[in-house]
């Protein structure tokens, strides 16, 4: 039976939107985080190179050697007066300083690249922070104006989870998600893919029975907020799957399994298959599994 044009045009629109929406999603979310470095970063700081160049060009360079879009005549000072009836108040001085100030403007404006300024000193003083800031000296200082910035109410509760964020991000001690396990959980029969971080508390191994490793258990649609489970550590199977791999499955709800991609997945017929894990024993609870986690060998800094 022919479909009709109205079932026709809505199976095909939402395919044409889901090939285009993530693009347009990732363009305009680029386009905000440029317009808003742009505003107010670049913006400023070509403000204050602007303001640089206005009082250190005289300071170079004598009068008649000033380029031809820096220097303000004697004539042009009284042509400017007469036509916009500037108050005898105002000396030459600031006068010559303002119309400096509009032909530096003009003259910026008029080269697009110079914009770019703002870009350039930007990436040069967060490298030279990173400099300063990498040694012995200047972590010790920064851990002190650290110290004191989460004093400060309303900064002290939320900066430490931004730090952290970024921190985990970028930080040289970044997250280590050393192996994907299959753990049961929440209860048993129910399978759930997380993340080996390490050995756990050692407190709690006497009352586990034996070694306690700690499991990092993601969230759907967002992989890096979660919980974190300790178990035995012979009850945490590891995987044959990357990290990347299982937080696209985890970013996907599980609509990307690890070896297919999303041109194979039919969104209004996704089949409900059987998954059989290779190395994961019959009972995977006992302690002869071959799928022990030897975590003493996988210590992280």
């Amino acid at each position: 039976m022919a479909e009709s044009f109205g079932s026709d045009f809505k199976r095909f629109f939402g395919k044409g939107l889901a090939i285009l929406l993530p693009t347009a999603v990732t363009l305009w979310l680029l386009w905000q985080a440029f317009g808003f470095i742009y505003n107010n970063v670049a913006q400023p700081i070509n403000n204050a190179t602007r303001v640089v160049v206005i009082w250190g060009v005289p300071q170079v360079f004598d009068e008649e050697d000033l380029p031809g879009w820096f220097r303000v005549t004697k004539d042009e000072l009284v042509l400017e007066r007469y036509n916009r009836d500037i108050p005898d108040s105002m000396t030459d001085a600031a006068l010559r300083r303002q119309l400096r100030k509009e032909y530096l403007t003009d003259f910026w404006e008029s080269h697009w690249y110079l914009n770019l300024t703002g870009f350039v000193i930007a990436i040069m003083l967060i490298y030279l922070s990173g400099v300063l800031l990498g040694n012995i000296v200047g972590k010790t200082i920064y851990n002190r104006v650290e110290r004191l910035i989460t004093q400060i109410p309303g900064f002290k509760q939320i900066y430490p989870h931004v730090k952290q964020v970024v921190d985990m991000i970028l930080g040289e001690k970044k997250m280590a998600f050393s192996k994907v396990v299959l753990v049961e959980y929440p209860r048993e029969g129910i399978w759930t893919v997380g993340f080996l971080t390490g050995n756990s508390i050692r407190q709690i191994d006497d009352s586990a029975g034996g070694q306690v490793v700690s499991v990092f258990i993601p969230t759907s649609p967002t992989p890096f907020t979660g919980f974190t489970i300790n178990v035995r550590q012979e009850h945490a199977i590891e995987m044959n799957m990357s990290v990347e791999e299982a937080l696209r499955f985890v970013i996907t709800a599980g609509v990307l399994a690890p070896g297919q991609s999303s041109d194979e997945i039919d969104p209004g017929d996704v089949p409900v298959t059987p998954i059989v894990i290779k190395g994961i024993p019959t009972d995977p609870m006992a302690p002869d599994s071959q799928n022990k986690i030897d975590t003493n060998a996988d210590k992280h800094d």
